[in-house]
């Protein structure tokens, strides 16, 4: 089976003509898929308006109590659920999921080091077979970026990470290409220019621009599980603007592909 994970960010999730646009490409994206969304800017402004003012480092959030309750309602319950019905409005039978939904995804809570993240879980254990059960009857998962313990506790889970590891368990019995589609038309040299695209970036050219500063902030976590899925067997990965998620699938790469090893010519 060939499957497809499509992660989609909160830059397009948050502007709803934007996101029709890509939920029209992802209903027409051909094969097997699987759709990861995080939905932070919603999350944030909702928090904000609460009172609640988010705190990040390296691109992660730092969740408490009540952080913890706002993208639970805002993943688990706003985002998830308009996607799906909108998904079902465009002939595409969807199901919308959290970690804890079929016991999908297990995850720890994140140990304290130099940071304590708080409720913010690391990933254990996919069930592959319920996944592959929903694809093999047509049906589309929707997964949010909310996962669970199995003690009882919700934990907020990096949305990268989660397609990431959503596709290197399936890359073990299917060919799996992973998909980060955002607001950008790649990674880019200038985030101010759409123009600067990095057509490919493997890990030396990411250590030296990271060195650089060039990439950072959110991006390098998207990096980092994009290089972990390569190095666990995932066939393909590519970041790039979400109205070019059609092109990509036909091999008409406007992003940035990721890749394992520098190639040398002699």
């Amino acid at each position: 089976m060939n499957i497809s994970i499509i992660k989609i960010g909160g830059n397009v999730i948050d502007f709803p003509a934007k996101l029709e646009e890509f939920l029209f490409l992802f209903s027409r994206f051909p094969g097997k898929k699987i759709l990861v969304h995080g939905g932070g800017i919603m999350a944030t402004k909702f928090g904000e308006s609460l009172g609640v003012m988010p705190e990040m480092v390296d691109g992660r959030r730092i969740t408490d109590k009540e952080t913890l309750e706002i993208v639970t309602m805002v993943y688990a319950g706003l985002i998830n659920k308009q996607i799906v019905a909108r998904l079902q409005g465009l002939k595409q039978n969807a199901i919308g999921m959290s970690g804890a939904d079929g016991n999908l995804i297990r995850s720890e809570k994140r140990p304290v080091k130099t940071i304590d993240y708080g409720f913010v879980g690391d990933i254990k254990e996919v069930n592959v077979d319920l996944i592959q059960t929903l694809l093999d009857n047509d049906i589309t998962p929707v997964v949010c970026a909310i996962t669970h313990d199995k003690k009882g506790q919700l934990l907020n889970t990096n949305a990268d990470s989660i397609a990431s590891e959503l596709a290197t368990n399936l890359s073990k019995y299917h060919k799996v290409n992973l998909y980060y589609c955002f607001n950008k038309s790649g990674v880019l040299i200038d985030e101010q220019n759409d123009n600067s695209i990095i057509p490919m970036i493997n890990e030396d050219i990411y250590a030296e621009l990271r060195k650089e500063n060039v990439i950072h902030s959110g991006m390098i976590p998207k990096l980092d599980n994009a290089f972990a899925a390569l190095n666990k067997g995932v066939n393909f990965v590519w970041i790039g603007k979400a109205e070019n998620l059609l092109l990509a699938a036909k091999g008409k790469l406007s992003g940035t592909t990721i890749e394992k090893y520098r190639y040398d010519l002699y």
